[in-house]
């Protein structure tokens, strides 16, 4: 706020100097030390209403920087505490599904993380409703929320019979004390210490009030160029008895690709309108690269090795050393079972998986023809968020020439894809995996109603799409 002032300040002398010579003035001070020839009073009137133009601006400036300085970025899936692992959030009816519940069911999402600190913190928790962009509703947590705004953490348990020891923590939502009151996007945020301000977590949860019918399904992209690659998805809304005046601005509808917040496309104009159908099939729209099945691990067990695992080191710690990963952007597409960048949790040495699963360090390596001097290529999967930052980047290893990286994961089956960043700053998703539209994708078709004058945005449509189930 100081800088935003000091700018404005800045901004208002130049401003009142400017506006002093465009009316012929000198500053105040010479304008005094003229006084004796008549000037100042001559000059007095036009200074007044100078004055008070300058200071209605410098107002409307301050806001102006104000407003964008404190501007809040959109909510997104992020971990702030490097001691935290292992988060999830997931629909009860199955582990690692789409984080979604229908308002007004007995349907939960289940919240769980570890802490490698180990002991116990005091950790809290609260919802805040979001629009279809994941920006604040600014709504008043009465409005949205019943019974508490906040709880706290209180199911925790400490791990058992492991190398890394851990506090594992969880949650589920709705409770008795906290649950969502309207449809919408929610935050979940989990913080330390009853301060809101020390974030360790933030989750996106959707929550549907089911009032249209979706019909989807997916076709071959309408551009040759891309029919080897792409698949396309042409839905259909029944809006049924919503009032929808104006389409174009009532209905939003998001399509995700396997749970990828950032696949995201948004449809706003239908194609067609038939009744109280909207119809989406433009021919350039919702064309998704299929890109290709996930590459995926196993260490459900740490005594033997499983399918790509090379060796298993078990002493003051577990080293897990993968086989070499290699590029696979070529012309043939080779199908292989995968959970579309989901991970699972599990041990099959022990009873629980949620405390008695080890960590390790799993060791990636990564051959291609591309060079360092290029880009550099990052590991993504749900397990980091598909976060492409210093923890997911690969270095390269001249010696062996291959890039290599070490993510401390535990126990369970993952999927992991690696994305290809250029010397400029571009991501490719497709340069080391290729992309086919024979690859099987999940979609999550979510529709969004905002009528004229309502001032929140309600999810009132969901369904799942795969491509190989019809």
């Amino acid at each position: 706020m100081k800088n935003v002032i000091e700018r404005s300040s800045g901004a208002y002398r130049e401003c009142y100097a400017g506006a002093l010579e465009a009316h012929g003035q000198r500053s105040l001070r010479a304008s005094f030390d003229g006084a004796q020839d008549g000037t100042l009073f001559r000059n007095f009137s036009s200074f007044r209403q100078t004055h008070f133009f300058v200071f209605f601006s410098l107002i409307v400036n301050l806001f102006f920087l104000s407003s964008h300085s404190f501007a809040q970025p959109a909510y997104e899936n992020a971990i702030f505490n490097h001691e935290i692992k292992t988060v999830e959030l997931y629909n009860t009816v199955k582990q690692s599904s789409f984080p979604i519940i229908t308002l007004g069911t007995n349907e939960k999402v289940q919240l769980a993380f570890d802490n490698l600190q180990g002991g116990t913190q005091t950790y809290s928790y609260t919802l805040e409703h979001c629009d279809a962009n994941w920006n604040s509703s600014n709504l008043s947590t009465a409005e949205y929320l019943q019974s508490y705004t906040e709880d706290k953490i209180t199911d925790y348990s400490y791990s058992t019979n492991t190398v890394q020891k851990y506090t594992h923590y969880q949650l589920k939502l709705p409770n008795e004390n906290i649950s969502p009151k309207i449809p919408g996007n929610y935050i979940l945020k989990v913080y330390e210490d009853n301060d809101p301000s020390k974030l360790v977590i933030t989750r996106k949860l959707y929550v549907a009030s089911p009032k249209v019918a979706i019909t989807a399904e997916i076709v071959p992209s309408n551009d040759n160029a891309s029919r080897q690659t792409n698949q396309k998805i042409d839905f259909t809304i029944n809006y049924g008895n919503l009032r929808v005046q104006n389409p174009g601005n009532d209905i939003r509808t998001f399509i995700i690709q396997n749970a990828r917040s950032e696949t995201a496309q948004l449809s706003t104009q239908p194609t067609y309108i038939r009744g109280t159908q909207l119809i989406y099939s433009d021919v350039t729209a919702n064309d998704f690269p299929g890109g290709n099945e996930f590459r995926h691990f196993d260490t459900r067990s740490l005594k033997l090795n499983s399918e790509r695992i090379l060796h298993i080191y078990r002493d003051t710690a577990n080293t897990v050393l993968l086989l070499t990963d290699p590029d696979r952007n070529n012309s043939n597409y080779s199908f292989q079972y995968d959970l579309n960048g989901a991970f699972y949790v599990l041990n099959q040495d022990g009873t629980d998986p949620r405390t008695d699963a080890d960590y390790a360090r799993m060791f990636f390596t990564l051959t291609t023809r591309k060079l360092p001097n290029e880009g550099t290529p990052y590991i993504a999967g749900q397990f980091n968020d598909y976060k492409l930052d210093d923890n997911s980047k690969l270095t390269f290893d001249a010696i062996n020439n291959r890039y290599q990286t070490a993510q401390l994961l535990k126990q369970g089956v993952y999927d992991y894809t690696y994305v290809w960043v250029d010397k400029a700053g571009k991501t490719d998703d497709f340069a080391l995996e290729g992309s086919y539209f024979e690859t099987e994708n999940d979609y999550q078709v979510l529709v969004y109603y905002h009528p004229a004058g309502a001032r929140w945005d309600e999810l009132v449509g969901y369904q799942l799409l795969n491509t190989t189930k019809k």
